[in-house]
């Protein structure tokens, strides 16, 4: 390494212990005057990651180390044991008397659209299903079904206004979920949003409604963790599974995966912002604060500056989520549930037979080029196709029909497979 490319290395290194060490301390005040606020305005607090012990929780069902394994600097000390009891006998004196039940809590949105999952009685996930096929074609012949999960910050739009409109109608149903704590889906307030929760969400608001008896799985990101515990659940009836852009973070010696995806660093600016959300439980509940919460503000400053009565859906979805939504998954779904994908996919692959595709951008800055090839090179039967000149989102919005094409040709190979295997066994 040259002499400059060293001090500015050293540089970068210095600034950012500077300025994660000040994120350290207003995390840790935040603390502190979060507990007070949400005891004084709701009642009670629900407390924080910052002195809670492990939850007694096993499997897919746990709670992500990471959660309460994030060093700061600051917790523990005196001044902020003293800020807790101070708090403690101020808020005692000023507490309401009476406890009020609130869907959701005074930091996140209670507007109406934010809140429409309450008239839902089941609490069943939010499910867009796209069947163009009449009856009597469907009894004539069987339907391909295929679920479509999407990734983090993200909801069914991302699969409706992409790809849905592209695919021939002729022999496919699909179906686009919202996960749990996402887009138009329930967000209890007391759900931990592990990879369980996510997978018996969506088992009990697709597969059992609409009766599947067999089915393709697509998902994005994030949903690709969730998309292998659902498959490998129900490994009898998946017929194939197409992961695109997996954050396949399989154990390594070089840490949890919480420093693998979002290490403290200043550069690039995604990766700081990662950091942050990452790290700092109380900044990003502020962060979600002033955008979730105040969602419907930054909407009309959008359609003003753009003259448009509508805002783009990316942009939406952005905000309809709350913190503890995003926070629980992202820790227990994105870090927490990583070290099930290698059982998941040996369950597939190994022991069912079940094709996975795999389709990564090599421009993608989010998740690293490496996790495609370690699952590659972790299980050789998996198909990677990797996309030129495609980020983490362009492979799928950026070339909406040939995206299309790309998961027809997988579903009708497998179908071919499948009634090749029917026809020998009938034989």
């Amino acid at each position: 390494m040259s002499l400059p490319r060293r001090f500015g290395t050293a540089i970068h290194a210095a600034l950012s212990y500077i300025v994660f060490f000040f994120f350290d301390l207003i995390d840790a005040v935040l603390c502190v005057a979060y507990e007070f606020a949400d005891e004084i305005l709701e009642g009670k607090s629900q407390g924080c990651y910052c002195k809670t012990s492990p939850l007694h929780t096993t499997g897919e069902n746990e709670c992500s180390e990471t959660l309460f394994q994030r060093n700061s600097i600051f917790r523990g000390t005196w001044f902020v044991g003293f800020a807790r009891n101070f708090k403690s006998k101020l808020s005692r004196r000023m507490r309401k008397s009476k406890i009020h039940e609130s869907v959701n809590r005074w930091s996140d949105c209670g507007c109406q659209s934010c809140n429409s999952w309450t008239k839902n009685e089941d609490k069943n996930l939010h499910v867009v299903v796209k069947d163009s096929t009449s009856r009597e074609d469907s009894v004539q012949e069987s339907l391909e079904n295929v679920i479509f999960i999407h990734g983090f910050m993200g909801s069914s739009h991302f699969w409706t206004e992409t790809v849905f409109e592209h695919i021939k109608q002729d022999r496919y149903r699909l179906f686009a979920v919202d996960l749990l704590g996402f887009g138009a889906s329930p967000k209890p307030s007391d759900s931990l949003y592990t990879l369980r929760e996510h997978v018996d969400t969506i088992e009990r608001s697709v597969i059992k409604p609409y009766q599947l008896d067999s089915f393709h799985v697509v998902a994005h990101s994030m949903g690709c963790l969730i998309a292998l515990a659902f498959a490998a659940k129900h490994s009898n009836i998946v017929k194939s599974v197409t992961l695109v852009a997996p954050p396949y973070f399989p154990s390594s010696p070089e840490g949890s995966v919480l420093n693998r995806i979002a290490r403290k660093r200043l550069w690039p600016p995604l990766a700081f912002g990662t950091a942050v959300m990452s790290w700092y439980e109380h900044i990003g509940r502020c962060v979600c604060f002033i955008v979730c919460k105040h969602h419907m503000i930054w909407e009309w400053l959008i359609k003003l500056c753009l003259g448009k009565r509508e805002i783009p859906w990316k942009i939406k979805d952005i905000t309809r989520h709350t913190h503890h939504s995003a926070w629980h998954s992202m820790h227990n779904v994105i870090c927490g549930g990583s070290k099930f994908a290698d059982e998941h996919l040996k369950t597939l692959i190994d022991n069912h037979g079940v094709k996975i595709h795999l389709i990564q951008g090599d421009c993608d800055m989010i998740v690293p080029s490496h996790c495609s090839s370690n699952m590659k090179r972790n299980f050789p039967a998996v198909e990677v196709d990797i996309v030129a000149g495609a980020d983490h989102d362009s492979m799928i919005s950026g070339t909406r029909e040939e995206f299309a094409e790309k998961l027809a040709s997988i579903w009708c190979s497998r179908r071919t497979v499948m009634d090749t295997k029917l026809g020998t066994q009938a034989r």
